[in-house]
């Protein structure tokens, strides 16, 4: 039985410093339900249930893709623009050759080194 005890008090530690540390690093803007010193204040006065209502009720929740998870969430937003790639683009590579041109065109000439 006191193995058990010690192995109870060692997990609840555990989970306590995660959690503790998980408040202290979230940003105040996405904490949810209450500001962030009250969940440090919570998850500091009571280790074991401040603990669990963090994890339940004051942890921000991650978005996750209906198909994968995503290593870039940015990427999962909805109304995202998809970019296509410019050189797949033969309209704008043609308007860089013509600006391109355009520019040298203009550019003054440069004179010639007198050595």
């Amino acid at each position: 039985m006191l193995i058990l005890s010690q192995v109870a008090g060692l997990a609840t530690l555990a989970l306590w410093l995660y959690c503790l540390f998980d408040v202290i690093t979230t940003p105040d803007t996405i904490c949810r339900n209450l500001p962030k010193i009250a969940w440090v204040l919570i998850v500091l006065l009571f280790p074991l249930v401040g603990s669990i209502i963090w994890l339940v009720a004051g942890r921000p929740q991650r978005a996750r893709s209906a198909t994968q998870p995503s290593a870039f969430p940015e990427y999962d937003r909805p109304g995202r623009f998809a970019a296509t790639r410019p050189d797949d683009d033969e309209e704008f590579l043609r308007r860089c050759r013509e600006r391109a041109e355009e520019q040298r065109r203009n550019a003054p000439k440069k004179p010639a080194d007198e050595d």
